[in-house]
């Protein structure tokens, strides 16, 4: 991979994280290095799941590509829930 292509992959890594992100449900603990790492897994893995149902299908491979960051942030990143529990139990 020529510099163009790493550049461009961290570029799409970047879009699909923060895309990601912005899917998953509720706060993620993790950084935006992790997310452009999270972005890049799911461009390569999304684009090959999507050319394997629908060959030159552009929509569809996004599509697979979009799912698959957002579950990996979910995962990787996890979810916090609002951690204000009431203190009249004591």
């Amino acid at each position: 991979m020529d510099i163009g292509g790493i550049i461009s992959a961290i570029i799409v890594g970047a879009i699909l994280g923060v895309i990601g992100r912005a899917i998953a449900p509720g706060r993620q603990a993790m950084g935006w290095v992790l997310t452009i790492v999270v972005g890049i897994a799911a461009a390569f893995i999304g684009g090959f799941i999507g050319s394997a149902i629908a060959p030159g299908s552009f929509l569809i491979t996004l599509l697979c590509q979009v799912v698959l960051a957002a579950v990996g942030v979910a995962i990787v990143g996890g979810t916090s829930k609002s951690r204000n529990r009431s203190l009249s139990h004591h």
